[in-house]
């Protein structure tokens, strides 16, 4: 048996019920998505079962072009995450079974966001000054202080609203190689803090113009507790990834990766690795969604890459053999209609396909890990600590 997971990054249903703890009541990604372009077309993810997982929320809100079908081709609910926190490592690790209580340390606006005996620290060891040391957007924080980056030895860090210490270098100011060596001394100097991730972000370009290579890599907080992939390798059953699912996990319980920077390319590697594998998980990252639109509060472009993503699984539906299983969920929200640049607490999405196997109605999980206790009862493996199994 085959099981495809992937993650649709930050496509959100709804406000969670705890949102009004992380200010975002009222947020809503696919729904205010959808009421932006005048309703979505998604036949491939209406035939799934997408419109009809409003239903299953309290005061669910509906997905304007996405309407509720009649026979869902495949089994639909919501997951209300438990953990504390609304970031990439947070959601994903739950996902993979594990419940972060306490979640991760998340830092102040600033200037300066870091305590600055961290950053002192940091300096004398990589042997570079650092600008920012403040909350601000990526794509901002560049312009901002890209300039006098060129002009000095210098390293850009910021935070945002999760737990993340980021780095920016011009490719041609910071080699990568120095770059990641420098995310290696800050993944050290973070750890007492616990400091969810820290993010290698290399630019390139003139003042005015510059952007955001591929290159960019994630150095995640070491779990403490084995994932349902690590469960699955113990157990012989391969496990492949797709896109920054490696970083995320910090490549523990994978037994094969493909780095991928965007969506489409993710998405080849999917399929090659569907063809390739014979029995096992694939667990891949669509990041477009998240990357390119929320942060960005784009909602047109995260309507196109919504379409994107219904075009290519129109494809990919029929490749799948009667014994594989694809699940579609998220992370977290990050709702491109909502006031500032960050992720939202929501609901995400759940839908199970399974060729020649009736769709039913998932309801909403308590705990993303379900899916982890999922894959385990699907490759026969011990139960995993915590979670329900919707097999």
């Amino acid at each position: 048996m085959k099981v495809v997971l992937i993650v649709l990054d930050s496509v959100g249903v709804g406000a969670a019920a705890d949102a009004a703890d992380y200010g975002d009541v009222g947020s809503a990604t696919l729904p205010h998505v959808g009421e932006e372009v005048d309703g979505l077309c998604l036949p491939t993810f209406e035939a799934l079962g997408l419109g009809n997982i409003p239903g299953c929320l309290p005061r669910g809100r509906a997905i304007p072009g996405v309407p509720p079908h009649g026979s869902p081709l495949a089994s639909f609910g919501a997951m209300q995450e438990l953990s504390e926190g609304k970031d990439t490592i947070t959601g994903h690790w739950e996902i993979a079974g594990l419940h972060m209580d306490p979640g991760f340390r998340r830092f102040p606006p600033g200037p300066p966001s870091f305590p600055v005996s961290i950053i002192e620290a940091f300096e004398q060891e990589v042997g570079l000054r650092v600008l920012g040391n403040k909350a601000a957007g990526g794509t901002a924080v560049i312009e901002e202080l890209g300039e006098e980056h060129l002009r000095t030895p210098s390293l850009i860090v910021y935070t945002s609203a999760d737990s993340v210490f980021q780095i920016a270098a011009h490719e041609d100011v910071v080699a990568l190689d120095k770059l990641y060596d420098a995310c290696v001394t800050a993944r050290r100097l973070c750890d007492p803090l616990r400091v969810g991730r820290v993010i290698a972000r290399p630019f390139r370009g003139v003042p005015g113009a510059f952007e955001r290579t591929p290159h960019r890599k994630d150095f995640a907080y070491g779990t403490s507790e084995a994932t349902v992939m690590e469960r699955l390798t113990e157990a012989g059953i391969p496990v492949w990834a797709v896109g920054k699912i490696e970083d995320i996990f910090a490549g523990r319980g994978i037994a094969r990766s493909e780095h991928t920077p965007d969506t489409a390319s993710s998405q080849q590697a999917v399929e090659h690795f569907h063809a390739e594998l014979d029995r096992g998980l694939i667990f891949a990252n669509f990041i477009d969604f998240d990357m390119l639109y929320g942060h960005r509060r784009d909602p047109v472009g995260y309507a196109g890459a919504l379409v994107q993503s219904d075009n290519w699984l129109a494809g990919f539906l029929p490749r799948l053999g009667p014994d594989d299983l694809l699940l579609l969920t998220a992370d977290h929200g990050n709702d491109p209609t909502f006031r500032g640049s960050d992720h939202t607490r929501e609901y995400v999405p759940l839908l199970a396909f399974q060729p020649d196997r009736p769709a039913r109605n998932l309801g909403l999980r308590r705990g993303f890990f379900d899916i982890a206790q999922t894959l385990a009862s699907v490759f026969d493996i011990a139960p995993m600590p915590r979670g329900r199994s919707f097999r």
